[in-house]
């Protein structure tokens, strides 16, 4: 009676926070323990001593790659380590869905080399088919083009993956003026069932600041098709978060390639918030 108990309490919280049956996903709605704890959750360390996506890239899963300082600060870093580049992400433990997703990031982003690449990102492994993996982005790249000005890019997947060209609506590379980008920023994704807005302003909160950019994608745009080798998920539109949609951060090479100016590279957030809406 007490697992039973237990399976319906658990079905009632998944209806009542508005997340979606995606195929076979554990419905965990609680947060774990993980490797690191930052901004208030848990996270885990991304550990691939092969190259995956994103790239393909090695991850490297250990305190060298991926910390949180003395004054909460999370740290990622690019870096040559045992004769190959090694990546960083962390993984969340706690499930996500709609909402607010907000990040401070007190990095310099004009100068990062053109092969490097930072996201914010929700994903799912479980809601492929459905969902496209319930991904939505923030990504700090020049994507291979040093005389890229523009360096913040917002995007809803599919995006391209296999496509043969981007779908250029579901992308976006707000016109933010230079010397924002060297400087402390707050940047936010709201995420619902209708539209996703994203966000960004100067220093590091959201209140009384000067926002820089805004744009806005809503269920009017085309559907469309994440293709991944031979899988090919559902039409999307406005993907739905899953019953595992975890929040990660990452920081990575385009293509798998080295940084052009072959240094370590490293990137710092200073804090990271979620508002269900």
């Amino acid at each position: 009676m007490l697992i039973k108990k237990y399976k319906i309490l658990s079905l009632l919280a998944l209806v009542a926070l508005g997340y979606g049956c995606e195929q076979s996903a554990p419905a965990n709605l609680y947060e774990e323990k993980g490797d690191l704890y930052f901004s208030g959750y848990y996270f885990n360390y991304k550990n691939r001593l092969t190259p995956v996506g994103p790239g393909p890239n090695r991850f490297l899963g250990d305190s060298t790659a991926a910390w949180v300082d003395n004054q909460d600060k999370l740290h990622l870093k690019i870096q040559q380590k045992n004769g190959f580049w090694q990546c960083s992400e962390i993984i969340s433990t706690k499930r996500f869905g709609y909402g607010t997703y907000q990040m401070t990031c007190e990095s310099d982003i004009r100068n990062f080399d053109p092969m490097t690449v930072f996201g914010f990102f929700t994903w799912d492994d479980y809601s492929f088919q459905k969902a496209g993996n319930s991904e939505v982005d923030i990504e700090f790249a020049k994507w291979g083009d040093a005389n890229d000005t523009l360096p913040v890019t917002y995007s809803v997947q599919p995006v391209i993956f296999s496509n043969p060209a981007p779908y250029a609506e579901r992308t976006h590379k707000p016109f933010i003026p230079s010397k924002y980008n060297a400087s402390t920023c707050t940047y936010t994704m709201q995420w619902t069932p209708d539209s996703i807005v994203w966000k960004s302003f100067v220093g590091e909160s959201i209140f009384g600041t000067q926002q820089i950019s805004h744009h806005v994608f809503t269920k009017n745009n085309f559907s469309r098709k994440k293709l991944e080798g031979s899988r090919e998920s559902d039409p999307i539109v406005i993907p739905t978060p899953g019953d595992s949609t975890n929040v990660r951060f990452n920081f990575w090479l385009l293509n798998g390639a080295a940084p052009k100016n072959g240094l370590t590279h490293e990137i710092i957030i200073k804090n990271f918030q979620y508002l269900p809406n």
